[in-house]
């Protein structure tokens, strides 16, 4: 048996390893300098506290010195087809500014994709405080997200039939949470990209401090009601704010879920409608959500839109398994993936709507491309024809591309619906 100490022993003396229990605050410490040094408030600080899997974090260790950090929270992703994939969400990644250019970054990534490895989890997913770090491990933009802000005084909603029959009402989050919950719940299956929020993830949402507001309410709530049966909610804030020619205040949409048109274009209206106010902002919203198809004048909601989640396969086959494609594909894909050594080659994909199978083959390949591609295509939001036409992606065999980009599209866009 290999003993952490001699798989992760380095030759400058820094060891990574697994994090001790009673090691959590200078680890902790450690990675809040990394981001600036400024605390978290305690709330926030003692919700990641409960939500943080010691067992799946490691620390860089100089000595008694704390100087890297990485971690990783067990999540289950949703995927095309509907499924919730075991996942690794990498997280809490720093490198002491006194250890920058020594491989240690380098270092911490192969262990934690080792253990992702040895956890049986298929797939490893990030956010990225600066994106150029993660490609070099094999992580490419899988999701996108739009952020906007809304001239609520000049844009006009076209409502369709039945929002009429939704009613609103205020509630305190705390005391719909449940309901709020259920709704999400039954959106997860519909769009790759989400979260099943396993225990501790509903407090995410209700995360509240009066430090983190910068001027704005705390936080509220609206449910959406058809005939007794919640169908919809969404959680804002209102910063209000005036100059010489009135109120101008600002409505901040922080979550929201409906279950169909009707709920969705009512609880819109309901935050477009919001008196004192001319503007309402919204981030991290999905790329094809519907409002931006009711809104009179799209140029000013001054749509932007960002990178978002970030998937790597850690096992090509089992991933490539666990989705399915909405159109028949029978593909070999030449692999390479020198991070993960294990993944390269050639792999066999035969999949449809109802399933797939993925194995390895001697097969002569019918397309040449790397594991950072296939994480891009993997939720279905980035075709493997945009990523050949900017060089990524090699067709070996005539009609293979077409075949597997149209198989791997999702005619959902994927969303991550909140960080970690």
């Amino acid at each position: 048996m290999v003993t952490d100490a001699a798989r992760d022993g380095r030759s400058d003396g820094i060891v990574v390893r697994g994090l001790a229990r009673d090691e959590r605050d200078r680890w902790y410490g450690t990675l809040l300098r990394a981001f600036g040094g400024v605390p978290e408030p305690a709330e926030a600080r003692e919700l990641y506290d409960a939500l943080t899997e010691v067992d799946r974090s490691l620390g860089a260790w100089d000595g008694e010195a704390c100087v890297g950090t990485a971690g990783a929270f067990g999540f289950r992703l949703t995927v095309p087809g509907g499924a919730a994939v075991p996942a690794a969400g990498v997280t809490m990644v720093s490198v002491a500014a006194t250890h920058r250019r020594r491989g240690l970054l380098t270092s911490l990534m192969r262990r934690q994709l080792d253990d992702v490895r040895s956890w049986g989890r298929p797939l490893a997913v990030l956010t990225a405080s600066e994106p150029d770090i993660y490609g070099r491990f094999g992580y490419a933009v899988a999701t996108h997200r739009v952020d906007v802000e809304v001239d609520t005084a000049r844009v006009r909603l076209s409502v369709p039939p039945g929002t009429d029959e939704v009613r609103l009402r205020y509630a305190a989050p705390a005391d719909v949470l449940d309901v709020c919950e259920a709704v999400y719940a039954r959106k997860v299956p519909g769009r790759p990209g989400m979260l099943v929020r396993l225990p501790g993830w509903e407090r995410l949402p209700l995360l509240d401090p009066e430090a983190s507001r910068a001027g704005a309410s705390p936080l509220q709530c609206v449910v959406a009601e058809r005939d007794g049966e919640v169908v919809g909610y969404a959680r804002f804030r209102v910063k209000p704010e005036s100059d010489e020619g009135g109120p101008r205040g600002t409505v901040i949409l922080e979550d929201t879920e409906a279950l169909d048109a009707a709920a969705h274009a009512a609880l819109w209206r309901f935050l477009f409608d919001i008196d004192l106010t001319c503007t309402l902002t919204a981030r991290g919203r999905p790329v094809d959500e519907p409002w931006q198809y009711l809104v009179s004048d799209p140029r000013r909601c001054r749509p932007r839109l960002r990178d978002a989640l970030y998937v790597r396969l850690v096992d090509v086959g089992a991933a490539l398994e666990a989705r399915t494609y909405q159109a028949p594909v029978d593909v070999v894909l030449e692999v390479e993936d020198a991070f993960c050594p294990w993944n390269g080659g050639r792999w066999r994909l035969m999949g449809d709507a109802k399933g797939a199978t993925c194995e390895r083959t001697e097969d002569a390949a019918d397309l040449a491309l790397s594991v950072r591609e296939l994480g891009a295509a993997y939720l279905g939001g980035v075709t493997l024809d945009a990523l050949a036409a900017a060089g990524r992606v090699r067709e070996l065999r005539p009609g293979a591309l077409a075949e597997a980009s149209v198989a791997f599209a999702s005619t959902v866009a994927p969303w991550l619906p909140h960080g970690f």
